[in-house]
């Protein structure tokens, strides 16, 4: 696919030379353990244009500060701005305000730019005159619970189907994972919309197709993502995701039917759970209440089948955790999609990063 999305009538964009200068963003808050093989993942790109890194450091307790003032002593292309907020789509319009380059790159401290991502991605502006590029998330992980979460993030059954975790054709796509974007037109639609804590690449996305430009997914750029490690980071950053895509629909009133099935599986686990409260009670009396389970029973059925048998693992406790983390997956996301939609996000923020 290179001849769909660029041949539609879309807004003109001023022609970028064939090295553009590239700035890449990145918001930290504690990540002293992963911080520097991100920094050399960017800094190693073999790119023959001029490159900057700009880390917008949050309030972080680990030792991250002191991390990447080394970085920044060691590589004049490093350097840094302060997040005391520390929320995210804060952070990115900070790194983006103090870079200069015509090319702005997204990078995650908690994720590694592959060789050669790059000169791929600014080949594909080119050729397609696209607004965004965005690859594919490769989730890996190190100890049973964070492979397990790998696993989860990788299948379909995990996240669902959207092309930055499965797609093999490129084409044009409604968000892009990270992004590798023109400047001007991060400029033009207002950059992250501050008032948000999660989601932020989805909105902003948004608006920059409303705008009439085209955001572009390709298999070729693939990052290696670090997912949490350990059970209750998961839950917190699930529930938060769930919040906050359930805002953003409230938000643009949208019909969100791809978004259903986990808030759905939520709600009728939640039915099942207060329906066996009333029965322990001696409240919910007579056979018919047992109907309440069947969904349910039916969901646990369906995603143990699911975690034993297609997620893979090197024993039955990897794949008992493949259970576990499929079901905190979609039963926090769908919980907290669930409140966004009906309440709105309010101050609701993902704390699974934050160190005690």
């Amino acid at each position: 696919m290179t001849s769909g999305p660029a041949a539609k009538t879309r807004p003109a964009l001023e022609p970028l030379p064939e090295h553009p200068a590239v700035s890449y963003v990145m918001p930290v808050l504690n990540e002293a353990s992963h911080l520097g093989e991100a920094v050399r993942a960017v800094l190693s790109q073999e790119y023959p244009g001029e490159q900057e890194l700009v880390l917008a450091l949050g309030a972080s307790n680990d030792g991250t500060d002191e991390v990447a003032a080394g970085l920044a002593a060691s590589d004049l292309r490093v350097r840094l701005v302060a997040n005391p907020r520390n929320d995210i789509p804060i952070g990115l319009n900070l790194a983006i305000a103090a870079s200069r380059n015509p090319v702005v790159v997204r990078v995650d401290a908690h994720a590694e730019l592959p060789a050669g991502y790059t000169a791929a991605a600014v080949e594909i502006l080119h050729r397609t005159g696209a607004a965004n590029v965005g690859g594919v998330m490769v989730a890996k992980g190190k100890g049973r619970f964070q492979s397990a979460v790998a696993r989860a993030y990788n299948s379909p059954f995990g996240l669902g189907g959207g092309s930055w975790h499965h797609g093999e054709e490129e084409i044009e796509s409604d968000s892009a994972y990270l992004g590798v974007f023109r400047r001007e037109v991060l400029e033009a639609v207002g950059g992250y919309d501050e008032t948000l804590r999660r989601a932020e690449d989805w909105e902003l996305n948004h608006r920059i197709r409303s705008a009439g430009h085209l955001i572009l997914f390709t298999p070729r750029l693939k990052v290696t993502y670090w997912p949490r490690d350990n059970w209750d980071a998961l839950r917190r950053q699930m529930y938060a995701t769930g919040v906050w895509r359930g805002h953003l629909v409230r938000r643009h009133r949208t019909t969100p039917w791809r978004y259903l099935p986990p808030p759905a599986v939520a709600l009728l686990v939640a039915i099942s759970v207060l329906v066996g409260l009333l029965q322990v009670f001696g409240i919910a009396r007579g056979a018919g209440w047992a109907l309440a389970h069947v969904p349910s029973l039916g969901y646990l059925a369906g995603v143990t089948a699911v975690g034993v048998t297609r997620l893979g693992g090197d024993d039955i406790v990897d794949r008992l955790l493949n259970v576990v983390v499929l079901a905190t997956m979609h039963l926090g996301w769908g919980a907290g999609f669930i409140k966004g939609w009906l309440t709105g996000a309010a101050t609701t923020v993902d704390r699974s990063r934050v160190a005690a």
